[in-house]
């Protein structure tokens, strides 16, 4: 019983120090826990103030502000866009499609007879006409065959003399009871074959002629001369299918491309009028135009696979810019539109209730304009509602601007403006049209 005597009992005031001690020091813990609580109340309220602004004045929301913008407006200032003037002309309508160009006549030069080919008068890629000389064959053996003929034409010649003489002579007699009708008739026959055989001596001799002809190859046509598929020395027959060269005719040349089948109508009014609608060639990135033409006809049928029609063009091709097998964009000019608005393609904005531009107006202020599109070309567009002369128009910036917002403008650089699509430097399309095996733009 003894160890309960090691156990110590603290007094009453030892306990009662002990005890304030921890609560003293747990103040500066609530101190942290206000500071926390300050700032999350004061974050709350300055995040939720931000989003009341963002909502009322959104950029590029159009109707949410009043005239002069909402707060974003007068936050963000004025927004600086790029302006154009809206101009009054005229609009052409073209179709376009792809094409190839094909000379307007090609030939293959072959030998009309047998023989050793002795000259070559012409270089690979040399421009000849019609009637040059191009190979020589040896003349040769044709020389000797016109030589027999005309020895044999000699030898039947004298021998109808003789024949003739006796007929004469046989005549008289019979004439005067000498001999007999058939001895006459006889001299007769032998004397019209003679004669059967001076018209075949002759034929032989102009076949011969021919030959000779024939082995001196001329020029059909006027025309390019392709790559020399057989060199001198060589022997070459008239059976032979490869050539002995190619010549294409590039003034003119020909150029055919297609079309859907849903502009045939269009096409076929304006040929059955009597006029002839202009062609354009431009190169295969349909950025520069390489010549003019005009259509020469239609195919007489449309091809059911592709849905498309064949047609016909013609240049003349001075310069030599069109080359056979060449891919080209052709634009052929079938209507006009007449006084209608014209302005940047990129003036125009397309939204959930239309087609719409921004008009400056009061020299700093935009409105919404709905407006009507009546034909685009190229970088024009034709407006038939909703623009007037000399509106002025934005082309660059839209994405910022909604209703009455304020801008500040800046001219469009030379060439970037609205000019009327009749010039001949405008790049005509149509995107109402698209082109068969492309997208429309």
């Amino acid at each position: 019983m003894g160890h309960f005597n090691s156990i110590e009992i603290p007094e009453p005031e030892t306990r009662e120090s002990s005890a304030a001690q921890p609560a003293k020091s747990r103040w500066w813990l609530w101190i942290v826990v206000l500071a926390v609580v300050a700032i999350a109340v004061w974050y709350y309220r300055g995040a939720h103030a931000t989003s009341e602004a963002g909502g009322k004045g959104a950029p590029g929301a159009p109707g949410q502000g009043g005239p002069g913008g909402g707060p974003g407006d007068f936050m963000m200032g004025p927004v600086p866009v790029v302006v154009t003037t809206a101009q009054k002309g005229d609009l052409p309508v073209y179709l376009i499609g792809l094409g190839s160009v094909t000379a307007y006549n090609t030939v293959t030069v072959r030998s009309r007879v047998d023989g050793q080919i002795v000259k070559v008068n012409f270089t690979e890629g040399q421009f000849v006409h019609e009637g040059d000389a191009l190979i020589e064959i040896d003349p040769r053996p044709y020389q000797v065959m016109l030589e027999q003929a005309e020895g044999q034409l000699a030898k039947d010649e004298a021998q109808l003399h003789d024949v003739q003489v006796d007929f004469d002579r046989y005549t008289q007699l019979y004439k005067d009871g000498v001999i007999p009708k058939q001895q006459v008739d006889t001299q007769e026959a032998q004397v019209g074959q003679f004669q059967g055989a001076i018209k075949a001596d002759k034929a032989t001799i102009d076949n011969a002629k021919l030959q000779l002809v024939y082995a001196r190859i001329t020029a059909p046509i006027s025309g390019r001369v392709g790559l020399r598929l057989v060199d001198q020395g060589n022997i070459v027959h008239a059976t032979d299918t490869t050539g002995l060269l190619v010549i294409t005719q590039l003034q003119p040349i020909a150029v055919v491309f297609t079309l859907p089948q849903d502009q045939l109508q269009q096409v076929l009014v304006k040929l059955r009028g009597g006029g002839q609608l202009p062609v354009q060639a431009y190169d295969r990135d349909d950025t520069t135009k390489i010549a003019d033409g005009k259509l020469a006809t239609i195919d007489n049928q449309i091809d059911p696979t592709t849905g498309t029609y064949k047609l016909k063009s013609i240049f003349s091709n001075e310069n030599n810019v069109l080359f056979p097998n060449q891919f080209v964009n052709v634009h052929m000019l079938v209507d006009t539109k007449r006084n209608v608005v014209i302005v940047p393609a990129a003036a125009i904005q397309r939204g959930p209730q239309g087609t719409y531009v921004y008009v400056v107006s009061g020299g700093d202020t935009v409105k919404i304009r709905p407006v009507t599109i009546a034909q685009s070309t190229g970088n024009n567009v034709g407006i038939s509602s909703g623009l007037n002369n000399g509106d002025v128009v934005v082309i660059d910036g839209q994405d910022k601007l909604q209703d009455n917002s304020k801008v500040v403008a800046n001219a469009a650089p030379a060439g970037a403006s609205s000019q009327p699509a009749a010039q001949s430097n405008a790049k005509p399309n149509n995107p109402a049209t698209p082109r068969s095996g492309e997208k429309s733009r």
